[in-house]
């Protein structure tokens, strides 16, 4: 069986500075307008090299129908420019795709709809464009707006929805629609937390009635629990293509700081900062593995260059999956941890007891002031460690979940 996705060496290039008008203008003016700016501009000798990005860069691979396919990388890789040459909004420079049946899209905000129409109007627009017929699209139309949870608002012009609103029409009405393929940018950001989870789960229903989803996101954990498999795309090319449990903690790891004692570099505007995180063992030592059934520490030096009279501490614990498994906060320590802070260097520690399930964890350390609300000191993924089985512990596999903790049981017998 084919694949009802197949893409074979797609690149994008984009020439920086460059007018959409310098090629393929329509009017004299624009074409005038053009050729004016090239006379005046100082950089003409800069090679085609210096001018040129390549958004996507020989970028293949196949999609099954029935798939739930993650695409991650970081800002810039290219994902959201894969998504529009398979949307057809962009073409691409070089290379050739094939899609074997409907593709529904949900890009950016704002893309697909009309802004004079109404949100009823944009649904069947939306549908005759899929190459629905008028009766399929009446037979889902009550459960979109439904699901959108915008009736009251359904004949009002969607240039006067807000962004969350916009969103949950478009995407119910990309999810009902029943195209062969699903394509799902990022965009679903910008919903709140229930209609995320609502979402989550209409793909996941998608999925099993046998259409192909294809879900950018930066949010991993949503990536390993609805997508089989993973595209990791690094610079417009891709750098790793398979299960999504292994592309995902190979992506995460790849940009994780993997020592377990760091130092950082003044900074020269700098107020206050990190200059140093190390995680140490029971014996205090500097390690990167920590037995799990011990305790750590996690041990911050910190510089101010000057006095600051309320500020906090904050820490992130993250997961290979992509979760954060503890967040510590030092205004938890009302009355023991000083809210002012002198000029000079500082040490701060976190103890942490053994209750986290082996695997490897990275940590995000942020500093922040209260009056005025401002970030002042951020690092994401500063360092690493792994927690390890203890081959004396007496269970022989590791337990699921993220936290482990020994409980007392208890029983109690009263039907004697």
């Amino acid at each position: 069986m084919k694949p009802i996705i197949s893409v074979r060496n797609l690149s994008k290039k984009y020439i920086i500075g460059e007018n959409i008008h310098g090629r393929g203008a329509r009017t004299f003016r624009d074409i005038f307008d053009y050729k004016t700016k090239r006379l005046f501009r100082r950089d003409l000798k800069r090679s085609k090299e210096d001018t040129t990005i390549w958004a996507l860069k020989d970028v293949s691979f196949d999609v099954d129908q029935g798939e739930v396919v993650g695409i991650i990388g970081r800002n810039g890789a290219g994902k959201s420019t894969l998504l529009k040459i398979l949307s057809r909004i962009t073409a691409p420079t070089e290379g050739d795709i094939t899609l074997r049946g409907r593709v529904a899209s949900l890009l950016e905000v704002g893309t697909g709809f009309s802004g004079e129409l109404t949100g009823r109007e944009n649904i069947f627009l939306n549908g005759s464009i899929l190459g629905m017929k008028k009766a399929e699209i009446k037979k889902k139309y009550d459960e979109i707006v439904a699901f959108s949870e915008i009736e009251r608002f359904i004949d009002t012009p969607v240039k006067r929805y807000s962004s969350g609103m916009y969103v949950r029409l478009a995407f119910a009405v990309a999810a009902h629609l029943e195209p062969e393929i699903l394509l799902v940018d990022e965009v679903l950001a910008v919903g709140d937390a229930a209609f995320q989870k609502k979402c989550l789960g209409k793909m996941g229903d998608v999925a099993r009635e046998g259409r192909t989803v294809l879900f950018v996101s930066h949010n991993m954990a949503a990536v390993n629990r609805l997508c089989g498999r993973g595209i990791w795309l690094q610079n417009g090319k891709v750098q790793g293509v398979g299960a999504t449990i292994e592309i995902v903690g190979s992506y995460l790891a790849e940009g994780t700081n993997s020592t377990a004692q760091v130092f950082f570099e003044r900074r020269s505007n700098a107020i206050v900062q990190y200059r140093s995180v190390s995680v140490i063992d029971r014996k205090g030592n500097i390690s990167q593995s920590i037995p799990d059934d011990q305790g750590f520490t996690i041990e911050m030096e910190i510089e101010a260059y000057e006095t600051i009279s309320d500020i906090y501490f904050g820490m992130i614990l993250q997961n290979l999956e992509g979760i954060n498994v503890l967040f510590a906060d030092s205004r938890d320590a009302e009355y023991s941890f000083p809210r002012a802070l002198r000029s000079g260097r500082s040490r701060i520690c976190l103890r942490f007891p053994a209750i986290f399930s082996p695997g490897r964890y990275s940590v995000t350390l942020g500093i922040a002031s209260n009056y005025p609300v401002e970030q002042l000191d951020s690092i994401e993924a500063a360092c690493s460690f792994e927690i390890i089985q203890n081959s004396n512990m007496q269970r022989t596999a590791p337990r699921p979940g993220i936290i482990n903790l020994n409980l007392p049981w208890e029983m109690e017998e009263y039907n004697k």
